[in-house]
Protein backbone atom coordinates (compact mmCIF):
# COMPACT_ATOMS: atom_id res chain seq x y z
CA UNK A 1 0.00 0.00 0.00
CA UNK A 2 1.29 3.76 -0.73
CA UNK A 3 -0.32 6.63 0.27
CA UNK A 4 0.68 10.34 -1.27
CA UNK A 5 -1.14 13.11 -0.07
CA UNK A 6 -0.62 16.60 -1.66
CA UNK A 7 -2.18 20.19 0.20
CA UNK A 8 -3.27 23.20 -1.15
CA UNK A 9 -0.93 25.34 -0.82
CA UNK A 10 -3.10 27.88 -0.89
CA UNK A 11 -5.25 26.90 1.88
CA UNK A 12 -2.29 24.93 3.94
CA UNK A 13 0.73 26.87 4.71
CA UNK A 14 2.67 23.91 6.45
CA UNK A 15 2.45 19.94 7.47
CA UNK A 16 3.81 17.68 8.85
CA UNK A 17 3.31 13.57 8.98
CA UNK A 18 3.43 12.34 12.82
CA UNK A 19 5.10 9.11 12.63
CA UNK A 20 6.09 7.01 9.76
CA UNK A 21 9.66 8.40 9.11
CA UNK A 22 11.04 5.31 8.41
CA UNK A 23 8.02 4.29 6.00
CA UNK A 24 8.79 7.95 3.60
CA UNK A 25 9.04 6.94 -0.41
CA UNK A 26 10.31 9.32 -2.86
CA UNK A 27 7.47 11.14 -4.98
CA UNK A 28 8.79 9.36 -7.72
CA UNK A 29 8.55 5.94 -6.53
CA UNK A 30 5.13 6.13 -5.93
CA UNK A 31 3.99 5.01 -9.58
CA UNK A 32 6.68 2.25 -9.31
CA UNK A 33 4.94 -1.05 -8.53
CA UNK A 34 8.27 -2.55 -8.05
CA UNK A 35 9.17 -0.47 -4.98
CA UNK A 36 6.85 -1.01 -2.40
CA UNK A 37 6.11 1.18 0.96
CA UNK A 38 4.27 -0.93 3.05
CA UNK A 39 2.58 -4.27 3.62
CA UNK A 40 -1.50 -3.91 5.30
CA UNK A 41 -3.45 -7.23 5.56
CA UNK A 42 -7.02 -7.57 4.94
CA UNK A 43 -9.10 -6.72 7.26
CA UNK A 44 -6.68 -4.41 9.10
CA UNK A 45 -6.01 -0.73 8.94
CA UNK A 46 -3.31 2.52 9.53
CA UNK A 47 -4.40 5.80 10.46
CA UNK A 48 -2.05 8.42 9.09
CA UNK A 49 -1.53 11.61 11.02
CA UNK A 50 -1.29 15.16 9.78
CA UNK A 51 -0.27 18.57 11.90
CA UNK A 52 -1.59 20.97 9.48
CA UNK A 53 -1.33 24.58 9.75
CA UNK A 54 -3.80 26.47 7.51
CA UNK A 55 -2.60 29.73 6.22
CA UNK A 56 -2.01 32.67 8.19
CA UNK A 57 -1.58 30.35 11.18
CA UNK A 58 1.61 30.65 13.06
CA UNK A 59 3.60 27.72 12.27
CA UNK A 60 6.92 26.34 12.78
CA UNK A 61 9.00 27.87 9.87
CA UNK A 62 9.90 31.70 9.28
CA UNK A 63 7.63 33.43 6.48
CA UNK A 64 9.38 32.53 2.52
CA UNK A 65 11.52 34.93 0.82
CA UNK A 66 10.60 34.72 -2.30
CA UNK A 67 6.81 35.71 -2.94
CA UNK A 68 6.23 32.96 -5.31
CA UNK A 69 6.88 30.63 -2.15
CA UNK A 70 4.88 31.98 0.19
CA UNK A 71 0.93 30.77 0.62
CA UNK A 72 -1.72 32.90 -1.82
CA UNK A 73 -4.37 32.60 0.78
CA UNK A 74 -7.24 31.78 -1.32
CA UNK A 75 -8.03 28.68 -3.15
CA UNK A 76 -8.81 28.12 -6.66
CA UNK A 77 -9.07 24.10 -6.87
CA UNK A 78 -13.10 24.78 -5.49
CA UNK A 79 -12.34 24.25 -2.27
CA UNK A 80 -10.11 21.19 -2.10
CA UNK A 81 -7.49 21.49 0.56
CA UNK A 82 -5.63 18.37 0.15
CA UNK A 83 -5.63 15.28 -2.92
CA UNK A 84 -5.28 12.16 -1.66
CA UNK A 85 -3.70 9.42 -4.43
CA UNK A 86 -3.82 5.47 -3.00
CA UNK A 87 -2.58 2.66 -4.45
CA UNK A 88 -2.31 -1.26 -3.68
CA UNK A 89 -1.71 -4.86 -4.78
CA UNK A 90 -4.12 -6.99 -4.53
CA UNK A 91 -2.69 -10.54 -2.22
CA UNK A 92 -0.06 -11.96 -5.23
CA UNK A 93 -0.69 -9.18 -7.38
CA UNK A 94 1.67 -7.54 -9.57
CA UNK A 95 0.07 -4.49 -10.92
CA UNK A 96 -0.94 -1.62 -8.22
CA UNK A 97 -4.52 -0.30 -8.25
CA UNK A 98 -5.23 3.74 -8.40
CA UNK A 99 -7.99 5.13 -5.75
CA UNK A 100 -7.91 9.10 -5.60
CA UNK A 101 -10.05 11.49 -3.26
CA UNK A 102 -10.17 15.14 -2.38
CA UNK A 103 -10.55 16.61 0.75
CA UNK A 104 -12.85 19.72 0.68
CA UNK A 105 -13.15 20.24 4.69
CA UNK A 106 -13.20 24.08 5.06
CA UNK A 107 -10.23 24.03 7.71
CA UNK A 108 -11.37 27.62 9.11
CA UNK A 109 -14.67 26.00 10.43
CA UNK A 110 -13.74 22.43 11.02
CA UNK A 111 -15.01 20.94 14.32
CA UNK A 112 -12.38 20.32 17.10
CA UNK A 113 -11.89 16.13 17.33
CA UNK A 114 -13.99 14.41 19.59
CA UNK A 115 -14.97 10.48 19.57
CA UNK A 116 -12.62 8.13 18.07
CA UNK A 117 -10.24 11.01 16.31
CA UNK A 118 -9.85 12.68 19.39
CA UNK A 119 -8.59 9.33 20.56
CA UNK A 120 -6.39 8.79 17.70
CA UNK A 121 -4.82 12.26 18.03
CA UNK A 122 -4.43 11.80 21.76
CA UNK A 123 -2.35 8.29 21.03
CA UNK A 124 -0.51 10.18 18.26
CA UNK A 125 0.01 13.01 20.66
CA UNK A 126 1.21 10.37 23.56
CA UNK A 127 3.81 8.81 21.13
CA UNK A 128 5.39 12.35 20.08
CA UNK A 129 5.64 13.37 23.73
CA UNK A 130 7.44 9.93 24.13
CA UNK A 131 9.87 10.84 21.62
CA UNK A 132 10.25 13.85 22.85
CA UNK A 133 8.90 16.06 20.39
CA UNK A 134 10.08 19.93 19.88
CA UNK A 135 6.64 20.86 18.34
CA UNK A 136 4.44 19.84 21.22
CA UNK A 137 5.71 23.15 23.68
CA UNK A 138 3.87 22.74 26.62
CA UNK A 139 1.55 19.94 25.82
CA UNK A 140 1.68 17.65 28.45
CA UNK A 141 0.47 14.22 29.31
CA UNK A 142 -2.44 15.46 30.94
CA UNK A 143 -3.27 17.24 27.62
CA UNK A 144 -2.66 13.88 26.21
CA UNK A 145 -5.32 12.42 28.83
CA UNK A 146 -7.90 15.00 28.31
CA UNK A 147 -8.41 15.00 24.42
CA UNK A 148 -8.96 11.48 24.38
CA UNK A 149 -12.21 12.02 26.31
CA UNK A 150 -14.11 10.04 28.69
CA UNK A 151 -16.18 6.87 28.55
CA UNK A 152 -15.59 4.75 25.79
CA UNK A 153 -14.24 0.95 25.44
CA UNK A 154 -11.77 -1.11 26.73
CA UNK A 155 -8.99 0.31 24.71
CA UNK A 156 -9.70 3.69 25.32
CA UNK A 157 -9.70 3.14 29.20
CA UNK A 158 -6.66 1.13 29.14
CA UNK A 159 -4.94 4.11 27.16
CA UNK A 160 -6.05 6.42 29.59
CA UNK A 161 -4.59 4.58 32.46
CA UNK A 162 -0.96 4.67 30.09
CA UNK A 163 -1.06 8.51 29.75
CA UNK A 164 -2.26 8.56 34.02
CA UNK A 165 1.18 6.31 34.88
CA UNK A 166 3.46 8.96 32.25
CA UNK A 167 1.58 11.72 33.89
CA UNK A 168 2.90 10.55 37.36
CA UNK A 169 5.98 9.36 36.59
CA UNK A 170 7.00 13.01 34.36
Amino acid sequence: VKIQIEFNPALVSEYRLIGYENRLLAEEDFNNDKVDAGDIGAGHQVTALYEIMPVGANGWLDDRHFPANRPKGNSSMGGEFAHIKLRYKLPEGDTSRLIERSLTQRLDTADLPSGDMAFAIAVGAFGQKLRGDKYLGSFDFGDIERLSGNGGDFWLQEFRQLAQLARSRS
